[in-house]
């Protein structure tokens, strides 16, 4: 994933309708649900889930699946996987993210010292 689709996921993702809606297509994961089911279920009138559907969806992170005249959404769980890998990509000495089923950063890493306190972080601040 580059910083540019990272970017579009995250802005996706920082409005509350938006993440609402994509964390109830997860619950539903691999399926999704019908436009309609997610309208009555979140109380939203359609053309604003439409419009929030369609952020999420060029952002990559929903799929739509046309069965008619419905239309089925899905979430792409590998594209979360992806945003998450991507923001941890230099953890843990460029271990990647827990999506691998790797532990938490203090049981993987070795410890790198002492937090710097803050008259440290203050001197390092470029003038």
């Amino acid at each position: 994933m580059d910083i540019s689709a990272a970017v579009d996921s995250l802005a996706a993702l920082a409005q509350r309708t938006r993440l609402e809606i994509f964390r109830l297509l997860v619950r539903y994961a691999p399926l999704g649900l019908p436009a309609g089911r997610i309208a009555r279920h979140l109380r939203l009138p359609g053309p604003t889930l439409s419009f929030h559907l369609n952020v999420l969806a060029a952002a990559g992170l929903v799929e739509p699946h046309k069965n008619g005249r419905s239309i089925r959404y899905s979430p792409r769980i590998e594209a979360v996987s992806g945003l998450a890998d991507f923001l941890t990509e230099n953890c843990c000495c460029g271990g990647g993210s827990t999506s691998r089923g790797e532990g938490p950063r203090e049981a993987a890493c070795p410890p790198i010292g002492p937090a710097p306190n803050r008259r440290q972080l203050r001197s390092r601040k470029p003038k």
